[in-house]
Parts: C-alpha cells; structure tokens; sequence
C-alpha cells in the first residue's frame, strides 16, 4: 500500500489508539488523531509530532454527531479522502457478572459507544473512504464478543458474563459484517481487530501484554493489500471464530 495515507483513529489520545497511531505513523501515515478530550488529544499529538511523525489531532467525541460532522468535513476540505478508518473508541460498562442487574440505561451507554457511534463515525467518513484507491475499516472488537469461545467449556471465556460490554463487542462484529457484505464490491475492506487482553485504563492496565502489541493486529489489517480478507476477526495468531 502506499506510504501516503491517511488515517483517522478515534479514541487515539492513549492506549491501543494512541500506539495504533504511532505505528501507522511510522509506516509513513499521515494520522488524524481523534480524542474527545481536545487538550488530551493535543498533547498526545505533539508527542507524536515530536517524534518525526505526521499526526494533527482531531476533536472527536464518538458520541456527538456535532464533533464526527466537523471532523468529516475537515477530512474532505484538507485531503478529499481517507485511506484507512479505525474505530477504536470504547467503553467497559458495569462490572457487574450479573445480567440481571444491568439496567436499561446502563446497556445504552455502553451500545452508544461501542456500537452506535461506530456506525454514526462509519456512515459520515464513507463518502472519503470511498474516494481512496484502498479504502480500509477496523472496528476494534474482543474476544469476549465471541459467541462461539463464550459457550466454549474449554475457553477461558466461558465462565465471563459482562452482558453490557459482551454483547455490545457481539453487535459491533455483526455491524462488521454488514458493512463488509455492503461494501465488498468497492474494494473496501472491513475487518475486526480482536487486540487482546492489553494493559489499558480499559482494564486498570491489567492486562497481560502491552498496548503496542496489541496494536500491532489493528495496524496490520488496517494496511492489508489488495488480496487481504474481508468480513474477518482476527488476533495476533489468525482468525477469532464469530
């Protein structure tokens, strides 16, 4: 793929999207780091910046149709297309293991995040997406959205029950797949990077291996070539069933 694309990340002013931006940065990306927070988003820019690398930072809160059409028109005013979409911006909901004491309003926060806001950010970039020569969609999902490792009595999966954030990564891989199905002739690509348990405020940086690597899954099927799949969930060793 080529070395002068451009890349909107959201949530990228720390964790997975922070180091998601730096690595395409590296690969010669021009980066739009999005962040809802825009001091934070600064910030994290400059740092970037500082480093050589080509990154402007982009107010974005993911859940504010105002923020995602500003940051829409500015990417068809300054460059007229966007190679590469990355929508990595959630939230973990209540703790809770519990179904039955998840509320109504509490399942709609987190659906609103994870789930309604990537196709809110989706739809509004599509029109640039579509003018790039190789388009590509992360949707940044887990392992736990897996329904089939969820019934799996062998996985380690089996026993977690977070019906809020679960199903929440369940609809953003069938989101994933509508778009894929819809968009398979254009030559866009849309996949699910499932990054893993990594070391993120997510999780209170309780996980087990550190934002870069998990980053490193989204980066890769954020540059796939023309020959790449689409319609995929895929971890640092292949394909996550769905």
């Amino acid at each position: 793929m080529p070395n002068d694309r451009i890349a909107l990340i959201t949530g990228a002013n720390k964790g997975l999207g922070f180091q998601t931006a730096r690595l395409l940065g590296e690969q010669g990306a021009a980066v739009l780091l999005g962040a809802r927070d825009e001091a934070r988003g600064k910030r994290a820019a400059a740092e970037l910046t500082a480093r050589g690398l080509k990154v402007i930072p982009v107010h974005l809160d993911v859940t504010d149709s105002t923020t995602i059409d500003s940051a829409a028109r500015f990417i068809g005013q300054r460059y007229g297309h966007l190679d590469i979409l990355v929508n990595n911006a959630g939230i973990a909901g209540p703790a809770t293991a519990r179904p039955s004491e998840v509320t109504v309003w509490q399942l709609r926060e987190v659906y609103d995040t994870n789930v309604f806001a990537v196709v809110a950010v989706t739809n509004a970039m599509l029109p640039w997406l579509r003018r790039s020569t190789a388009g590509r969609i992360v949707n940044v999902s887990s392992h736990v959205g897996s329904l089939e490792l969820g019934l799996d009595p062998e996985s380690e999966l089996r026993n977690l029950n977070l019906m809020a954030y679960q199903s929440s990564k369940t609809a953003l891989n069938a989101v994933t797949v509508a778009y894929a199905k819809e968009l398979w002739p254009t030559g866009i690509k849309v996949n699910v990077a499932c990054p893993g348990l990594t070391a993120t405020d997510l999780n209170q940086h309780l996980g087990g291996h550190p934002a870069e690597l998990g980053a490193r899954i989204t980066v890769r099927l954020a540059t796939i070539g023309p020959d790449g799949p689409t319609a995929t969930c895929q971890d640092d060793r292949g394909i996550v069933p769905w």
